[in-house]
């Protein structure tokens, strides 16, 4: 029984590990002994004005990361207001403002990857590549 829960176990990790790679990008970053300190915009102003390949992408990621939390934000207090208005439970708006923030958000950064035309950027080398840039920025000045 022991060897066919560890087999399966296995598979189950190899699958889902498959779809989830792209955070393979991140762990160097992630798994460290000493964290990178935190960053500002002015930082990530200096990059996008120092890579003339990957600056554009970020910025525009950065952008798009505004459309979808202001369509979290809309999506969250409306669900969560037609809730209340024909339900007043309290339970029942509160998960509503819940689902309605996580759905905002989706329609947010879909209409943010088709009106800022993302798709054609590739944010996640535009991101690697920033905090790496963060990580020698940051060593230089210890």
């Amino acid at each position: 029984m022991g060897e066919f829960v560890t087999k399966h176990w296995e598979g189950f990790k190899d699958f889902w590990g498959e779809r989830f790679s792209f955070l393979d990008h991140y762990s160097k970053f992630i798994k460290r002994d000493k964290p990178l300190p935190s960053w500002s915009d002015s930082d990530v102003e200096a990059f996008i004005a120092s890579d003339p390949i990957h600056g554009p992408a970020l910025k525009t990621a950065r952008e798009a990361a505004k459309f979808a939390v202001t369509g979290s934000a809309i999506g969250a207090v409306s669900t969560a207001g037609f809730a209340w208005r024909y339900s007043r439970s309290l339970h029942g708006s509160g998960l509503a403002f819940l689902a309605g923030g996580v759905f905002g958000w989706t329609f947010g950064q879909e209409i943010a990857n088709h009106s800022l035309q993302l798709y054609r950027f590739d944010t996640l080398a535009a991101q690697t590549k920033f905090l790496e840039w963060w990580e020698d920025k940051s060593e230089r000045r210890s």
